[in-house]
């Protein structure tokens, strides 16, 4: 007992004299821990955040949660009862479904008359319990509701009469109350408890809306004598608290809805329409675990590499301290406690800045302090953060001392001078293992066109290739190696040249200061490696962030079709001079009509997108990754100069075995007499992409040509391209133009819609995080570690002050470390980068949607890192210039 009263005793003399002696080291040990905890805590601030997010935004995107449908047979007044006792839900309404056999209107003297149609009943009060159901634009928000297309094509306004045919019965004649907009047609309208692949391709074109008792009198009749053309759902949306994580909200809203159909006991079938938008969120949490693994642990592992050369600046002078303390006698138990005493002092003070960093970032980038979005979390994540700073501290500063402490003698904890020779991974060749199994690894999964996450929807399980992380790991550390031996083979067999390199900043001496240099080249090579290291990561996470954000663009212009995208209803003649109006709208710089029809390749129906070639360039973005056999302007040439030409999927060039020149006939439907024609067309290249085209199969053509053999110059969409970024302002003026006659969407909603998991939900903070520490780790590691490495010369510099050496002479030696770490790190770290970038961006390429080509480069920030680096250089510098104007008396002295 009492020799660990003194062992505790010593240990603590002891830290009170390196707080009070040694506070610099301590200090830049304990930041090292603070810049990996808090990398790691607000990295996981940002996993835990945006799971939290995604599923609150997938809820937020369902319009009915749940959609209960009434089996033929049951009682739909008991299925009601039944869904309504349930537990956790809320806004229960009953919703009736009627078929007809169409719908007609007489207006400005001429009469229309559509296809078959649904009729909706609706509840009292059903508008304010499903509030997005349901989107007005002309008339009362109540009675009788036309829905646009239907009002576009019959020609009806509110105060209209229309006709409903019915089967078997009299048609029946109402009067409009108003136009609406039904934003979730698609769910709707879904086949409920049918396979994914099964569910309608489109919602029906005519539909009607009418209140519950309207709807009894018109169609009751009819559930008597064709039960099969009225269904019954029970809507209801779900009330209870979902798990913020959006796999376990998707099992539990699963295990929900089952629950309810066996309480039904075969009266009905859920919609589970909350658990489909769950099920596609949780592929998007997943990719935010990879981003943390990717972009989080190497700045962690750096940052342990930087606590650790920290550390080890101070290595001779604790091993003399503990020769001192053992010629005195102190135990080897003394010493080791000693050292994790050490150890755990910087772990903590280490450890509380970091928690304190990162709840400074969450409250910045991610509106929360805490470090996760329950208690739970939090907790959970801080343990993660300050278990791996712990960790840091005990391999960085714990086990030297332990090593030491137990293997060195007194007299060899005294020697300074021994033979340098290369580490035995140098000889044995294993940085180009590392570098070889990484590229193999790479080129395999590249190769096999593998799956990052694989997240089938409606299958309740999820998973990661994990392997893919073993080849972006195998390069960091074989590239960490290669470093190493680049820089430790320069000094050592590059002395003459590095002599002649030297001369303008070491004069006379540069034969000494290079021989010098190749002496030290083990810290040398230390310290360019981790500089090179820091500025690759730098670069290579401002690489991938900036490639995110332009491909979020790139997808968002791709699917919304332009910056505004006026959608015609169908059925409408809208020619090209459509255009005519819409171009005259205030922030509409350009516009280009485009034909959407459907084409027949064989026995296979695709979508054919009839362009102006010369005008789409100017309306929407066209990038050269979205075309194979020539660039996107070239190939828009192509189908200028020649009418007959086509663009075809590559899906659909493997399928149908083309060859540029190749003739197709494609069959399209002639605009007078609704018959398939057989047309000629000129394959002349691959088309990957297009905006607003299916990601499969398409097909893209001269509108001029499909025009011309076609009978028919009707437009579908209309593609704008806006003046200014801001494109909500002219999508509202346009609006107001085309009235109901046309849909129109801006590019804004597109990228909430696209960006709702994650590219927009905390990208932009994790941006800032990722580049934030990056930053720091590049100025700490090319400012701090060359501050060390001229610590640890000091006894040179004291030697050769006190021999005679002038100031100039010490500053030889000074900047030309300097030079040699700061300039051979960047070049090296630059090129590293450069691999690194591209091995991330393929790696990740399923984060992407569409794949980049090639990745962004962000100069702006990387010009930035450039600056701080350098500024550190100079400053470490300026202080280790300052030390050696000191007398070498006193510099003796210190040591």
């Amino acid at each position: 007992m009492s020799s660990f009263i003194s062992t505790i005793r010593l240990v603590g003399r002891w830290l009170v004299g390196l707080v009070r002696r040694r506070r610099a080291r301590l200090v830049a040990a304990a930041l090292g821990v603070a810049v990996a905890v808090g990398l790691l805590a607000s990295i996981g601030t940002f996993l835990s955040s945006s799971k939290a997010t995604m599923t609150q935004r997938a809820a937020s995107t369902v319009s009915v949660d749940w959609q209960v449908e009434v089996q033929p047979g049951a009682d739909p007044a008991k299925v009601l009862a039944t869904v309504t006792a349930f537990g956790g839900l809320r806004s229960v309404s009953a919703v009736r479904f009627a078929r007809t056999t169409g719908f007609s209107a007489t207006a400005g003297g001429s009469t229309q008359t559509t296809g078959a149609g649904v009729v909706l009943g609706l509840p009292a009060a059903y508008a304010d319990r499903f509030p997005s159901v349901l989107r007005p634009l002309t008339g009362r928000t109540a009675g009788v509701l036309l829905a646009q297309q239907t009002a576009a094509n019959l020609h009806a306004a509110p105060g209209d009469t229309i006709t409903i045919g019915r089967a078997g019965m009299v048609d029946a004649k109402i009067r409009i109350d108003a136009i609406v907009d039904l934003p979730s047609a698609d769910s709707l309208f879904q086949k409920v408890g049918a396979p994914i692949g099964a569910q309608p391709q489109a919602p029906p074109d005519n539909v009607l809306l009418v209140p519950d008792s309207v709807w009894h009198g018109l169609f009751d009749p009819l559930a008597v004598a064709r039960p099969d053309l009225v269904t019954t759902q029970v809507h209801a949306d779900v009330v209870s608290k979902l798990p913020t994580d959006p796999s376990q909200a998707f099992t539990s809203i699963e295990n929900a809805a089952r629950n309810l159909e066996l309480r039904l006991a075969g009266g009905g079938l859920v919609g589970n329409n909350l658990g489909a938008e769950l099920g596609k969120a949780r592929s998007d949490s997943l990719y935010a675990q990879v981003l943390f693994l990717f972009l989080g642990v190497p700045g962690a592992v750096l940052a342990a590499l930087l606590t650790a050369m920290i550390a080890a600046a101070g290595s001779d002078r604790r091993r003399r301290d503990q020769a001192l303390l053992r010629a005195r006698g102190a135990t080897t138990r003394q010493l080791v406690s000693i050292g994790f005493g050490e150890a755990a002092l910087v772990a903590v003070g280490g450890s509380a800045v970091g928690l304190a960093i990162a709840g400074v970032i969450g409250r910045i980038s991610f509106r929360s302090a805490d470090i996760g979005a329950t208690g739970a979390t939090s907790w959970g994540w801080a343990a993660v953060a300050v278990l791996a700073g712990f960790v840091i501290a005990a391999v960085a500063v714990a086990w030297p001392a332990w090593r030491d402490a137990r293997t060195l003698t007194v007299a060899a904890a005294r020697r300074t001078v021994g033979r340098i020779g290369d580490p035995r991974w140098m000889r044995w060749g294993v940085d180009f293992l590392f570098i070889a199994a990484a590229l193999l690894l790479f080129w395999l999964k590249s190769r096999s066109g593998y799956k990052l996450v694989l997240a089938p929807e409606g299958v309740p399980t999820i998973s990661v290739d994990y392997w893919a992380f073993l080849a972006p790991a195998l390069a960091w550390i074989g590239a960490g190696m290669l470093l190493w031996r680049i820089a430790s083979s320069t000094l050592r067999y590059g002395v003459r040249p590095l002599r002649a390199l030297l001369r303008p900043a070491a004069g006379g001496l540069a034969g000494t200061v290079a021989a010098s240099m190749s002496r030290q080249r083990r810290l040398l090579a230390r310290s360019l490696t981790v500089v090179a290291l820091t500025a690759a990561f730098a670069a290579s996470t401002s690489i991938f962030n900036a490639t995110y954000r332009h491909q979020a663009e790139v997808d968002a212009t791709l699917s919304n079709g332009a910056m505004v995208t006026v959608l015609q209803a169908p059925g409408s003649a809208a020619g090209p001079e459509g255009a005519d109006r819409i171009r005259k709208v205030a922030g509409v710089r350009s516009i280009t009509a485009l034909q959407h029809r459907y084409a027949y390749v064989g026995a296979d129906l695709q979508d054919l997108y009839g362009v102006d070639p010369t005008t789409i360039v100017k309306a929407t973005k066209l990038e050269n990754a979205y075309f194979q056999g020539g660039t996107a302007q070239a190939l828009m040439a192509r189908l200028a100069a020649q009418p007959d030409a086509l663009l075809v999927s590559a899906e659909t060039v493997h399928d149908f075995q083309l060859k540029p020149g190749d003739k197709v006939r494609l069959r399209l439907q002639d605009g007078p007499t609704k018959a398939y024609r057989a047309i000629p067309f000129t394959y002349v290249g691959v088309a990957l992409e297009f905006p607003t085209a299916p990601s499969d199969s398409f097909l893209v053509a001269n509108a001029s040509y499909v025009a011309r053999m076609t009978h028919s110059n009707a437009v579908e969409t209309f593609l704008v391209d806006t003046k200014s970024s801001d494109s909500t302002a002219v999508t509202n003026r346009i609006e107001k133009v085309v009235g109901t006659s046309a849909v129109v969407k801006d590019i804004a909603s597109k990228r909430r819609k696209i960006g709702s998991s994650l590219t927009a939900v905390e990208l932009a903070g994790l941006t800032r995080v990722e580049l934030g520490f990056a930053l720091v780790l590049a100025a700490a590691a090319s400012g701090l570690v060359l501050w060390i490495g001229l610590t640890e010369r000091r006894r040179t510099f004291a030697i050769a002050s006190a021999l005679g050496a002038s100031t100039r002479q010490l500053g030889g030696f000074v900047w030309s470390e300097a030079v040699f770490v700061s300039g051979g790190g960047l070049v090296l770290g630059a090129l590293t980068a450069l691999g690194m970038s591209q091995m991330l961006v393929k790696v990740l390429t399923h984060v992407f949607d569409p794949p980049p080509s090639r990745f962004s480069l962000p100069w702006g920030y990387l010009g930035l890192v450039l600056a701080v680096m350098v500024a550190a250089v100079m400053t470490a510098t300026a202080a280790a210039m300052r030390a050696t104007r000191r007398p070498g008396v006193d510099m003796l002295r210190d040591l």
